[in-house]
């Protein structure tokens, strides 16, 4: 049996449509689509066995006047009723599976309901050979939108996000590949701004993540931090965006670009100081906006109150990053043509109206909060209890040219993070090392990758493929070094990650090949896999997630999902 998660959304509540589209448009039947309208014909009807509900119920699923599926079913009276008898909101999960061609059942969430589905009668993950596929098959449109985020996983997940994160779906289809049960704890020991967490603790789920970058460590923290009142939230806000919009007056300033020139005795723009304006990629943040954005920083600080600060923070990094810098963001960040003005209030002030609606959603009495703690991945052992994890879901960073500190630069900065080079060096050596900006003389983790020949092999082929090209920079002779210390960061992770993990524990790792090193193809997760075996993981499967195009070769390059098992020693 085939089984799919959706999330109910507002328009479920209000209207009873229920979300299909993420069930992918090879999850019912071609013959169940139907007209735009009775009058224009009705599909075959599905049966749907719904939990709760005394009779089956029987509908098609309606398209729209161009025969395009509208993706929820024609018959909807029935919703509301499974709502209200599940105490269901929007942001609840529901379990949609397949009984036969036209039979589905429908329940609540339950992930140790959805796992028995998933795996075998006796939870084998080996007998499911067509998850893969299925992963890969079920959402439709270009290949890129599987990496997106949908618009029914936006509340609290959209508050702060990497641009490159994967998506909360992706969570959830390894909740139920793995088997993870409601009793149990799944680690993200790469968590980046916390969709793992978050989305464990929107399906109940106690999680733990690990995070060595302070704004992202922030940003996850905030994330699961669900306690504050939204009505309090907001008003809080409001006095901090009075406070700021009356300082920027008094500066000469409105929050809104009015074009006009500063002018008169307060002319003068705040700005940061020499150290923390160089670690900016130049013209990130323009000069009034960057004076109007200190401001906002000073308003918060002035009426901190611990309930809201870190939320009006995160609010404030959003905010400065997507509607008010200078930043793009393609594979690499950048700057576009810089903006003479920009409001910093008004928007702000918006996003944490957009942060108090998604709690109203999200928060439950006894939610289980996750934890996450600001440290090394490398370093797990010192960090958690002896066989205290069940399951990780993670996507550490790839092997690439990609400097991910620069990633998060601006706001790192403005939120005090990053205050000169010492500490950017300091941060830098506290992560994975994945491109050669954050190779350093001392670093030892490539002796972990000796006892791998086949690391040695690409390293040695980066470098014949260096020399060949009469490469000489500085970046490039580190190609073959960084190859190393990348994969032998990675096996020190996993050698110490074996002591918190239960015997029976399962792994999903979401790597991606790479071929940045002069052309040189490196199959990220079949290395991994490699190096799992060698330290006693069991390896279940490498599941292909989507492909992407390589920006140094043109070609379609594999994002994998590196499927262990732990059995104990």
């Amino acid at each position: 049996m085939e089984t799919r998660v959706v999330q109910i959304t507002i328009a479920a509540v209000d209207h009873g449509r229920l979300g299909l589209k993420s069930c992918g448009p090879n999850y019912f039947p071609k013959k169940a689509f139907g007209g735009s309208s009775r009058a224009n014909g009705l599909g075959t009807r599905l049966r749907l066995s719904v939990h709760g509900l005394n009779e089956i119920v029987e509908s098609d699923i309606p398209t729209d006047t161009q025969g395009r599926p509208r993706w929820f079913f024609r018959e909807r009276r029935w919703v509301r009723q499974f709502i209200r008898i599940h105490s269901l909101q929007a942001g609840s999960q529901v379990v949609i599976r397949r009984l036969s061609e036209t039979d589905y059942e429908i329940a609540p969430f339950q992930p140790s309901a959805v796992s028995s589905s998933l795996f075998g009668e006796n939870g084998d993950v080996h007998s499911n050979h067509s998850f893969a596929k299925s992963v890969v098959s079920r959402r439709r449109g270009k290949n890129g939108d599987l990496n997106k985020l949908e618009q029914a996983d936006r509340p609290v997940h959209d508050w702060y996000r990497f641009v490159l994160s994967f998506p909360p779906h992706l969570v959830r289809d390894y909740v139920a590949r793995l088997g993870v049960k409601a009793d149990q704890v799944v680690l993200d020991p790469f968590c980046g701004t916390g969709t793992t967490v978050v989305e464990c603790q929107k399906l109940g789920i106690r999680a733990v993540g690990i995070e060595a970058n302070p704004l992202a460590h922030l940003a996850s923290k905030t994330k699961v931090d669900w306690s504050p009142d939204p009505l309090e939230l907001i008003t809080h806000a409001n006095v901090v965006a009075e406070t700021a919009l009356k300082n920027i007056r008094e500066s000469g300033l409105e929050d809104e670009p009015t074009g006009k020139a500063l002018t008169g005795p307060s002319a003068s723009l705040r700005r940061l100081n020499a150290d923390a304006a160089a670690l900016l990629l130049a013209n990130s943040i323009s000069p009034l906006p960057l004076h109007k954005t200190l401001m906002l920083l000073d308003a918060i600080e002035h009426h901190h109150d611990s309930r809201f600060v870190e939320h009006e923070r995160i609010a404030l990094a959003k905010t400065v990053v997507f509607t008010t810098s200078n930043l793009h963001f393609g594979p690499e960040v950048g700057v576009t043509k810089p903006k003479d003005d920009a409001a910093v209030v008004a928007p702000w002030l918006s996003q944490m109206r957009t942060v108090a609606q998604d709690l109203r959603l999200v928060s439950k009495p006894g939610a289980k909060q996750a934890r996450i703690l600001h440290a090394d991945a490398r370093a797990v052992e010192t960090l958690l209890e002896p066989q205290s994890i069940d399951a990780v879901i993670t996507s550490p960073p790839y092997p690439n040219e990609k400097d991910y500190t620069r990633t998060t630069r601006l706001e790192s900065v403005l939120l005090g993070f990053l205050r000169n080079k010492g500490e950017l060096r300091a941060l830098k050596r506290s992560l994975v090392r994945s491109n050669t900006r954050g190779v350093y003389r001392a670093d030892d983790n490539d002796a972990w990758s000796e006892r791998y020949p086949q690391i040695q092999h690409i390293a040695d082929a980066i470098e014949a493929r260096r020399i060949a090209m009469g490469k000489t920079s500085g970046f490039e002779r580190m190609y073959p070094r960084v190859t190393k210390l990348y994969f032998g960061g990675m096996a020190r992770h996993l050698s110490q990650l074996t002591t918190v993990l239960k015997p029976g524990a399962m792994l999903a790792y979401v790597v991606g090949d790479q071929a940045s090193y002069l052309r040189v193809l490196i199959r990220t997760g079949e290395l991994l896999a490699q190096i799992g075996q060698s330290l006693g993981y069991e390896l279940v499967g490498i599941d292909l997630f989507r492909t992407r195009l390589s920006t140094a070769t043109r070609e379609q390059l594999r994002e994998e999902v590196v499927v262990l098992r732990w059995p104990g020693r």
